[in-house]
């Protein structure tokens, strides 16, 4: 996308950046609620546009970055503000230093955005319509994946469930879903830069033909039902973070949960997210028969989130989830870990400095095992992932095609009310979407949600109460292209079309 060549007077104002940056930072705020909850999925496209529209413009690789890490920067910091209450309220930070943390946070995360156009800018400036997705495409993936990963707000998130987009997700996850936003956003832009009706016709027909494509695949059913439907119950606690933890409170959750547990209808009940905060081997046998012994009587199966120790006792420690009822007993351990939050990266040198800080309790956790098989339950074959680590769309898929179901415990407590929990849905909606199966999402203030194997929400509690979600929902068998060959077709295609374009700038 020359802009110099396509437009020498058009958007001339871009290529300031006293104008242009103050824009770009503008574009990632404003892109913010295209997602949940307001999930206004134009927005996203849009506002990248606006941002091609600036790096089209800008006068080298470095102030096309500056716009990228500006756009970035307003994108996370309005997006993620949800951490401060984490930090702040529940974590004890005093609020100047938690706000100077989600700064740096956003800057961090800004880097991404910045990296792409920078590279568009630099190896491809006479073919950035091509060249921006594919860059934008690689660093959301990058993001996902460097020290830990945070794909948050990853745009193909913004698409779901109602955006034609959606359609690509059981194809390409949703960096594909992703890489479509962003090819759109380019086309726009050179619509917009395009000086004769010539000129618009070629980008015109691409944007209309990517859009028709994926609408049509919306229509596909990759997997099939595999069985009768199964009663499920989903509980939420509605317990406060601030007494989740509280000794004081322990007799209370508990008998908040057994209370719950005992009105559920459900073959599978399932609790959320360290409903019970203890260590299994601290809670009586007959306590758990005690909390499972109704669903046990209809024949089914009871999972609920409780840390476990390996050997029991000891100081190595896990987010669990684990299962009582007809079934013989089986547990899922956390795999992927919340840096800062559940574990501390280079403990020797950083668990001194950050305890003097924050104040969460059990933040030393081993992780669980990268591959797990799935809970055989209620006639069912649940994989289960807790809270933060369905963020990671290939981690899910370890468990297909064996697992019917998706089952996702949660705690979103720590970010109060905010949009936290409503982004985490649809993020949970983008998993059911990719792998063809319902997920099942117990929470502890919400959102509880049973969300079907086209990621559309079919039932849900209101957050920040107490309460029960009733439903059935068939398990699925078969795979999508997508749990058969994961992120690695939509990088491959879009370091082939960053290829592609840098060559064809190249020539030009």
């Amino acid at each position: 996308m020359n802009a110099p060549a396509l437009a020498p007077q058009r958007f001339a104002a871009l290529a300031r950046p006293a104008f242009a940056l103050p824009l770009a930072l503008a574009a990632g705020a404003a892109a913010v609620p295209g997602f949940a909850p307001l999930g206004l999925f134009p927005l996203p496209i849009l506002a990248l546009a606006l941002l091609a529209l600036i790096a089209a413009r800008a006068s080298s690789p470095r102030a096309a970055a500056l716009a990228g890490f500006a756009f970035g920067f307003g994108l996370f910091a309005a997006g993620v503000g949800w951490i401060t209450v984490a930090l702040h309220v529940y974590g004890g930070m005093a609020l100047v230093l938690a706000l100077l943390v989600l700064a740096l946070f956003a800057a961090y995360l800004a880097l991404w955005p910045a990296l792409a156009c920078w590279a568009a800018a630099r190896f491809a400036p006479r073919a950035a319509w091509l060249g921006l997705p594919a860059a934008w495409c690689l660093a959301e993936w990058l993001r996902g994946w460097a020290l830990t990963g945070f794909p948050w707000l990853a745009l193909g998130y913004s698409q779901v469930p109602r955006s034609p987009l959606a359609g690509l997700a059981p194809l390409a996850g949703v960096y594909g879903v992703g890489l479509a936003v962003a090819l759109s956003a380019a086309l726009l832009a050179r619509l917009m830069l395009a000086q004769a009706p010539g000129q618009r016709r070629a980008p015109a027909l691409a944007l209309a033909l990517l859009w028709a494509l994926a609408a049509m695949l919306s229509a596909v059913d990759w997997t099939r039902q595999a069985g009768a439907p199964v009663a499920v119950s989903l509980v939420q606690g509605n317990i406060a973070q601030d007494l989740k933890f509280d000794e004081a409170q322990l007799s209370r959750t508990l008998g908040a949960y057994e209370s719950l547990a005992r009105q559920a209808r459900g073959q599978l009940v399932i609790l959320p997210e360290t409903a019970i905060p203890l260590f299994r081997h601290q809670v009586p046998p007959e306590w758990f028969d005690q909390l499972a012994g109704a669903v046990r009587g209809r024949g089914g199966d009871l999972v609920t989130g409780l840390f476990e120790n390996d050997p029991p006792g000891s100081e190595r420690y896990f987010n669990a989830a684990a299962s009582f009822g007809a079934s013989p007993s089986q547990s899922y351990r956390k795999n992927h870990l919340v840096p800062f939050g559940e574990y501390i990266p280079l403990g020797a040198v950083l668990k001194p400095i950050v305890n003097g800080v924050l104040h969460i309790p059990l933040s030393d956790q081993t992780p669980g095992g990268a591959t797990q098989p799935p809970l055989a339950v209620a006639g069912q074959r649940l994989a289960v992932n807790i809270c933060y680590e369905d963020v990671f769309g290939e981690e899910i898929a370890r468990a297909l095609p064996a697992a019917t179901l998706l089952a996702n415990l949660t705690n979103d407590a720590w970010y109060g009310d905010s949009w936290a929990a409503e982004q985490h849905l649809q993020i949970s909606q983008m998993r059911a979407l990719e792998t063809g199966r319902p997920m099942l999402r117990a929470t502890n203030t919400g959102m509880t949600a049973v969300v079907d194997h086209r990621g559309r929400v079919r039932a849900s509690l209101p957050e920040f109460q107490a309460g029960v979600l009733e439903a059935s929902i068939a398990g699925r068998t078969g795979s999508t292209p997508f749990t058969l060959a994961g992120n690695a077709p939509v990088v491959l295609t879009a370091a082939l079309l960053f290829l592609v374009a840098a060559r064809r700038s190249r020539r030009a």
